[in-house]
C-alpha cells in the first residue's frame, strides 16, 4: 500500500521530462501558434507597417525576460509548485487581454505581460531539473526535455494555421489558454516539490542583489549566459521574421506551417541526438563544435548571397536546417553550462541567466529584423556575427580555465 501511495506521487523520469516539457511548450504555443496569424491581427488593430507585426513574437520574450526576476527569487524562498500557479494567473489575464485587443499598444501590453506569466512554468521547470540532476547527466535531462517540448513548434504553426481557416484568430488565444490549464491540473496532480524546505533560502530585500554577486563570481556562468543570448536572440530572429520570409518574400503562405515544422524538427534530431552525445563528449566540446559549424554556415551563405536576390527556397531551407541542426546542440548546454556553478542558488540563478540572456535576444532581434525586408540575407549576416561573437566568448572561457588550471597544479 505504501508503495502504491510512493509511486502515485512521485513520477517516473518519463513522466517527469514530459511534464517539464510540457510547463516549457506552453511558451512555444503561446508563440508559434500565432505566426500564421499576424497579417491578420496586424489588420485587425490597425498596425500600419507590416515589420510591426514582428512586436507580436518581441515583445512576449521581454517578458520572458523580465518575469524571472521576481519569480526566481520567490521560488528559493517559497518552494517551486506555488510559483508556477501564479504564473499560470497571470497568463490567464493577459491572454484575455490580447483577445480584446483593439490597437498594437494593447496587444504589445497584453503579449509581454503573457510572457511575465509563462516565465514562471518556464523558469520553474529548469530549476526544478537543476533541484534534481547535475552535470553532464544534467544536460541529458534538459536535451530530452527540449525534444519533448519541440514537438510543439512542430504542429503549432499547422494547428493555428487550422483554426485560422475555421474559426478567428482569437480562438488560437482560447486554445493556449485550455491547453494551460490541463498543464496546469497534471502539474499539480502529480509533480512533487522538488525545493525542500531545508534547503529553502529566507526571502529578503537582498536576495536578487545577494544571487546577483553571486552569479558574477563565476566567469563560466556569466559567459555561458552571453552566449546563449546571442543564440537566442539568432532564433528569434528567425521566429519574429519567418512569417515575413515564407509567406512574403517566397509566397508560400500554405506550405509555412510546413516549412517551420522541418525546421523544428531538424532542431528536435539534434537535441535529442545530444541527449546521447553529451555523455560521450561532454558539454564544453559539443558547445564548441556547434558555434563552429553555424559561424561556417552563416559565412559561407553570407558570401554566397550576399548581393544577389533571395536563392530557390530548396537551397535557403538547406542552410536553415543545417544551421538549426547546429543550434539543437547548444540550447540545452549552454543552459546547464551556465547553471552547472550556481546549482545552490537554482532559483534566483535560472531568473538572472535567463534575464540577461533574453534581454540581449530582444533588442538583438528586433534590431536584426527591421532589416529582413527585400531578402533572407540580414537574417544570416546576424547570425554570423551572433555565432563569431560566441565562439570569442567561449575561446575566452576556455583561456581563462587553462589558466586557472595551471595555476591550480604549480601550487601543488
Amino acid at each position: 500500500m505504501y508503495i502504491c501511495k510512493m509511486l502515485k506521487k512521485n513520477p517516473s523520469q518519463l513522466e517527469f521530462i514530459a511534464l517539464m516539457a510540457s510547463l516549457m511548450s506552453v511558451v512555444a504555443l503561446a508563440i508559434d501558434a500565432l505566426l500564421p496569424a499576424l497579417d491578420l491581427i496586424g489588420i485587425s488593430i490597425g498596425t500600419v507597417n507590416v515589420v510591426d507585426n514582428q512586436l507580436l513574437i518581441t515583445m512576449i520574450f521581454l517578458g520572458l525576460g523580465l518575469g524571472p526576476l521576481v519569480f526566481g527569487p520567490i521560488s528559493d524562498s517559497l518552494g517551486r509548485k506555488p510559483i508556477v500557479y501564479m504564473g499560470f494567473g497571470i497568463f490567464i489575464i493577459a491572454s484575455f487581454i490580447c483577445v480584446f485587443s483593439e490597437s498594437l499598444e494593447m496587444m504589445v501590453a497584453g503579449r509581454i505581460l503573457q510572457g511575465i506569466g509563462l516565465s514562471a512554468p518556464r523558469t520553474i521547470s529548469i530549476a526544478m531539473v537543476r533541484d534534481t540532476y547535475n552535470g553532464d547527466y544534467m544536460a541529458r535531462i534538459m536535451s530530452f526535455i527540449t525534444v519533448v517540448f519541440l514537438l510543439i513548434p512542430i504542429i503549432a504553426p499547422a494547428m493555428g494555421k487550422f483554426v485560422l481557416d475555421h474559426y478567428n484568430w482569437q480562438a488560437i488565444f482560447y486554445i493556449q489558454l485550455i491547453f494551460s490549464a490541463l498543464v496546469s491540473f497534471w502539474f499539480w496532480k502529480r509533480q512533487p516539490e522538488t525545493l525542500h524546505i531545508e534547503q529553502r533560502i529566507k526571502f529578503t530585500s537582498h536576495i536578487f542583489v545577494n544571487g546577483l554577486k553571486e552569479i558574477l563570481k563565476s566567469k563560466a556562468t556569466v559567459g555561458y549566459t552571453i552566449i546563449s543570448g546571442f543564440i537566442t536572440g539568432s532564433f528569434m530572429v528567425y521566429l519574429s521574421t519567418a512569417q515575413q520570409v515564407f509567406q512574403i518574400q517566397y509566397d508560400l503562405k500554405e506550405q509555412f506551417p510546413y516549412i517551420f515544422a522541418g525546421i523544428a524538427i531538424s532542431i528536435g534530431t539534434a537535441t535529442f541526438l545530444n541527449g546521447t552525445l553529451v555523455l560521450k563528449f561532454g558539454m564544453e566540446k559539443m558547445v564548441i563544435y556547434s558555434l563552429i559549424a553555424f559561424f561556417g554556415l552563416s559565412l559561407i551563405y553570407s558570401v554566397l548571397f550576399y548581393s544577389t536576390p533571395n536563392p530557390s527556397i530548396v537551397i535557403l531551407l538547406t542552410f536553415l536546417g543545417l544551421q538549426f541542426f547546429a543550434i539543437g546542440f547548444l540550447f540545452g548546454n549552454l543552459r546547464a553550462l551556465a547553471m552547472q556553478p550556481i546549482g545552490h542558488i537554482a532559483g534566483i540563478g535560472a531568473a538572472i541567466t535567463g534575464f540577461i540572456s533574453t534581454i540581449m535576444a530582444v533588442p538583438i532581434s528586433t534590431f536584426i529584423g527591421r532589416f529582413v525586408s527585400g531578402t533572407a540575407l540580414p537574417l544570416f549576416m546576424g547570425f554570423l556575427i551572433c555565432s563569431a561573437l560566441s565562439i570569442a566568448i567561449l575561446f575566452y572561457l576556455r583561456t581563462v580555465k587553462e589558466q586557472t588550471k595551471a595555476m591550480v597544479e604549480n601550487t601543488n
